[in-house]
């Protein structure tokens, strides 16, 4: 069990402290550049930044499975918090599918042609879709790290 809650903490890290430095920490400063230069900038980090969350959904979903079915007693066994978080991570999981497939690539084209208010478009949906799954992420952080899930 240490070992699946050892990946499953350093997925949800990577991933949920990766977002919150995007959206609160990044935007702010990054609003204020040119469009050219914050769009490009964005696409830059996105291009890094999805690889790592793609490593963490496989590294949350894989431990997250393995500590229900081998360390909890299966599906039947776990309590509200393990299903509230499975849901929330799943409902995550859909969220970033939906950003992978559908604006980020968009986002990608409208930069390299240079149609930067097409871009920007782009980016705020992603913007909005990651806000959401922040939110979603940090309380699923909380149900995780309060104890309740054991219960």
């Amino acid at each position: 069990m240490i070992v699946g809650l050892a990946i499953h903490a350093l997925g949800a890290v990577v991933w949920v402290g990766g977002m919150f430095f995007a959206y609160v920490i990044l935007r702010p400063g990054a609003g204020a550049l040119e469009p050219a230069v914050r769009l490009s900038l964005w696409c830059r980090v996105f291009s890094r930044f999805f690889g790592w969350v793609w490593l963490s959904v496989a590294a949350l979903l894989a431990s997250g499975f393995a500590m229900v079915f081998l360390a909890l007693g299966g599906l039947e066994a776990i309590g509200f918090s393990v299903r509230a978080m499975m849901a929330l991570g799943l409902a995550m999981v859909a969220i970033f599918a939906i950003v992978y497939f559908a604006p980020w690539p968009r986002l990608r084209d409208a930069v390299s042609s240079a149609n930067w208010p097409a871009a920007d478009k782009h980016l705020r949906q992603i913007r909005f879709l990651v806000g959401l799954n922040l939110v979603l992420g940090l309380v699923t952080v909380v149900l995780g790290t309060t104890g309740l899930p054991y219960r």
